[in-house]
């Protein structure tokens, strides 16, 4: 439950301590103000409260402060207190967006129940306001990390529950499964959205170079150095810094990040200034940090303190029913890219694209997708290309494979299961004994 203060903003000290005693033995937070102008800098949009206001105010008067809030936040519930019975000014005040207007004196009990009732509606306004938020996300991170299988939906889940906080993350997970996509809607579905996503690939600058591509230089540092530069870190405040390939940074250069991550700032080379930086650091590995820690190939203490929170994302052989799917999208994507028209995927084309290892993941499934639709001759796809036995019994590939390929009917058919039958060759009777025996709906086929 989203917690609601009050402001109260009364110029008569002795009634705005006796309205003050009364809320807050209603259990309300109340922040008590002299004045209108002392007042406006604790209204921001968004804030969790109400007002409760004199009209007769010394300088800005009530209706003047309403009109300032409601121009900063139309949902700000205000109502306006006055000891002078003026019905003009309180039709006024309601027809430009006061949430009530009490004549003074009033009973404390009366006050009490109308700010109750204002503080309720903020909450409800605020609470929607969230959940519509979270379906907007939701909708929206389901369009960019695609798939319906359990896993992929696990890493969704946990991306949007992350992204809210300002913890540092660190993505693992084999070359092409798109850590650095995960990584962008770390920042995407952030508070720090409206900042920089700054990315450094950790093998792909020298170690030379490393130290003032991330943490810069000031003019004079070495030779060359002919102007100040701003690092890649520095670049980032107010955003996110993405660190690619973090296995592969020098162990020298391991500490300098280390210092920067527990002390939150830097030092440019040539410089003894410390600069504070305020972004949010999300790292991605394809090897696992702590074994390579043990191995001596990374520090342990920096790979502890990029760790406060994990994502791991599974290979595409571990998600195979998201196959079909997917490659659906990349070959529409590249249709588009190429001006070609996008061609038909067989069902036969599926059962190989469901057969194969994928050591590439993603990458290598966007690719095929590529040369599908430029008419390009694949290799066959090999069921294993990586030469290592599936980890799963025959009977539940099959099971897999078949609710795939149902999944896929049914959704290419909008649900129809006459359609789908006669797509696939089988009796509308065995269709429906499949479905309800590997659980999918036809109005929510999930593969």
């Amino acid at each position: 439950m989203i917690d609601i203060d009050v402001i109260l903003v009364e110029d008569d000290s002795i009634t705005r301590l006796g309205i003050e005693q009364s809320l807050e033995l209603a259990g309300l937070k109340v922040d008590a103000y002299s004045s209108a102008v002392a007042a406006l800098p604790a209204i921001e949009p968004g804030r969790p409260t109400v007002v409760l206001s004199d009209v007769k105010l010394r300088g800005m008067d009530g209706l003047e402060l309403q009109q300032r809030l409601l121009s900063v936040d139309r949902d700000i519930p205000v109502i306006l207190m006055t000891g002078h019975g003026d019905i003009a000014m309180a039709v006024r005040a309601m027809r430009e967006g006061a949430y009530d207007f009490i004549e003074k004196p009033c009973p404390p009990e009366q006050l009490v129940a109308a700010v109750q009732r204002a503080v309720e509606k903020r909450r409800l306004t605020l609470e929607l306001s969230v959940l519509q938020q979270k379906l907007k996300d939701k909708l929206a991170i389901e369009a960019i990390i695609l798939g319906q299988s359990s896993a992929i939906e696990q890493v969704r889940q946990t991306v949007l529950a992350l992204a809210a906080t300002d913890a540092d993350v660190l993505v693992v997970g084999e070359t092409g499964v798109g850590k650095e996509l995960v990584a962008r809607c770390l920042h995407q579905f952030s508070a720090r959205r409206t900042g920089p996503f700054v990315a450094v690939n950790s093998g792909g600058v020298p170690e030379t170079l490393f130290e003032s591509e991330v943490f810069g230089h000031e003019r004079g540092a070495f030779t060359g150095a002919r102007q100040r530069r701003i690092g890649k870190m520095e670049h980032a405040q107010g955003g996110t810094f993405f660190l690619d390939e973090i296995d592969n940074m020098p162990v020298a250069l391991q500490v300098k990040l280390l210092r920067a991550l527990q002390e939150r700032s830097i030092e440019r080379l040539g410089s003894n200034e410390p600069i504070g930086i305020d972004c949010r650091v999300v790292a991605a590995t394809k090897d696992d940090l702590a074994v390579l820690s043990r191995q001596g190939g990374f520090r342990a203490d920096l790979y502890y303190r990029l760790d406060v929170a994990e994502i791991v994302l599974p290979p595409l052989r571990e998600r195979r029913e998201d196959i079909p799917a997917l490659f659906e999208h990349f070959v529409l994507d590249a249709a588009l890219r190429y001006d070609r028209p996008a061609p038909m995927v067989s069902r036969a084309h599926i059962g190989a694209l469901m057969a194969h290892a994928w050591p590439g993941n993603l990458r290598e499934l966007h690719n095929a997708a590529d040369r599908f639709v430029l008419g390009i001759a694949d290799e066959p796809l090999s069921a294993r290309s990586d030469g290592e036995p599936s980890a799963q019994s025959l009977t539940d590939q099959a099971a897999r494979f078949e609710r795939t390929l149902i999944a896929a009917e049914l959704r290419r058919h909008r649900g129809n299961v006459l359609a789908a039958s006669d797509a696939l060759g089988v009796p509308i009777k065995t269709l429906y004994d499949k479905m309800r025996r590997l659980n999918i709906s036809p109005d929510k086929p999930r593969a």
